[in-house]
């Protein structure tokens, strides 16, 4: 069995790439998947496809300060007036080509079928969540849209400090972190950088409740101690988002986080799912729950499938080949 999920390694990791402001990396499951050894959970949820998945971010900055962040927040200076953008389609075809490399090994590893290896060099999701805040970057939109001038679905993570750039942004799925219940919370769990980060997070629940043709998930990082409480208050951020789908997940005691948060405050699987239960008590639509214990995270969905609809008819080929 997969150990749990225990998020991203610090930037001097080989698994770690870098071009100008773009960063790369290998997730953990990216690398089981292609041994045959478990998928990511976002592959039970919505059947992405693991060992085909590039973690990536267009910025590596971020204008929030979370306890729990796996970041040094002293090496991740928030200044941007220096930093001098790469065009989109620069962006994403440097994030393919990195994946490359650093998949590039497992060429000859007898564990990993050439078929699967074959495909894994061309991928087909790119979670854009790396390394800090991709509504950073200039030019977010015009990226997603390279991405999917590629053939690549996109899953965009963002802590909705900018919504009037996630307004025009259309990726696949859209993920915004909602880590308070409410503002007292907020500043002393996320700490962002920006006196108005909180407001900012308010009205970006109303450009998900906007959002059509986009599936919108709300992500909540569950800190034992920190932000474990008021579920009413998460649900109804949730309904105000009108949101597809609802994500609790366990902070994960890793990187320097360490420093900041004892390893009592990583909740168990247990606490989540407990937790997810309340949440989903004061919101009747999503009465469907799904978790996976590996990764110590839950969903509230409104319906049982919750698959991406343009990958369901690979579902068959992707449960023989366990990849």
């Amino acid at each position: 069995m997969a150990e749990a999920d225990t998020g991203p390694k610090q930037v001097d990791d080989p698994d770690y790439h870098s071009v100008d402001h773009t960063a790369v990396q290998t997730c953990g499951w990216t690398k089981n998947a292609l041994r045959g050894e478990g998928k990511c959970y976002k592959n039970v949820f919505y059947g992405i496809e693991s060992h085909r998945c590039i973690q990536m971010t267009p910025v590596v900055k971020c204008n929030e300060r979370c306890v729990f962040c796996w970041r040094d927040h002293a090496g991740h200076a928030y200044e941007l007036e220096d930093v001098e953008w790469d065009d989109p389609a620069a962006v994403a075809d440097a994030s393919i080509e990195l994946q490359r490399e650093l998949l590039s090994g497992f060429g000859g590893n007898d564990a990993v079928p050439r078929g699967v290896f074959e495909d894994a060099l061309e991928p087909r999701h790119v979670a854009i969540s790396l390394d800090g805040e991709p509504t950073l970057y200039p030019y977010l939109p015009e990226l997603i849209e390279a991405f999917h001038e590629r053939d690549i679905t996109t899953f965009l993570v963002s802590n909705g400090t900018r919504p009037e750039v996630l307004a025009d942004c259309d990726p696949t799925q859209l993920y915004v972190s909602v880590d308070a219940p409410d503002r007292g919370t907020f500043e002393s769990t996320v700490k962002a950088v920006e006196d108005d980060a909180w407001d900012a997070l308010v009205e970006t629940l109303d450009v998900l409740a906007a959002k059509d043709d986009t599936r919108t998930v709300i992500r909540t990082t569950l800190v034992e101690g920190h932000n474990m409480h008021r579920p009413a208050w998460y649900a109804a951020m949730c309904d105000r988002a009108a949101a597809d789908f609802v994500e609790l997940k366990a902070y994960m005691h890793v990187g320097h986080s360490r420093g900041r948060l004892d390893r009592d405050n990583m909740p168990s699987h247990e606490a989540v799912v407990d937790f997810a239960e309340e949440v989903r008590a004061f919101l009747p639509d999503h009465d469907v729950l799904k978790q996976v214990p590996a990764s110590r995270v839950a969903m509230l969905a409104r319906e049982e499938n919750t698959w991406i609809p343009k990958l369901e008819k690979d579902s068959d080929f992707w449960a023989e080949s366990g990849a």
